[in-house]
């Protein structure tokens, strides 16, 4: 049961890292188009292009609010926050127990 302790937590560990990255690359993009930034620039074309596949389902069911103003990212890191929270949380938590 040990091992499998150790395998949980580390998946863990490693779900929570992409999660972190994920949430990091989500406010770059968001920083960047506040800034009109360069949409030729490598890493702002790196940020839309990595993001737009978890960001385009989110805009069929989020509409633009006012002027224009897109809150699918600030549901995506919602979501984000929800799985570091919650599905990192109950595996660290099961390994813990696990390894007891």
């Amino acid at each position: 049961m040990v091992i499998l302790a150790f395998l949980l937590k580390g998946i863990a560990t490693v779900l929570g890292a992409i999660v972190s990255f994920l949430m990091f690359m989500v406010f770059g993009r968001a920083i960047a188009s506040w800034l009109s930034a360069d949409p030729g620039n490598p890493l702002v074309r790196f940020l839309r292009d990595s993001t737009e596949p978890l960001l385009k389902p989110i805009r069929k069911y989020v509409p633009l609010v006012g002027p224009g103003i897109d809150l699918s990212p600030l549901v995506l890191i919602l979501a984000l926050i929800f799985i570091q929270e919650f599905l990192v949380g109950v595996l660290v938590t099961y390994a813990s127990k696990l390894a007891q």
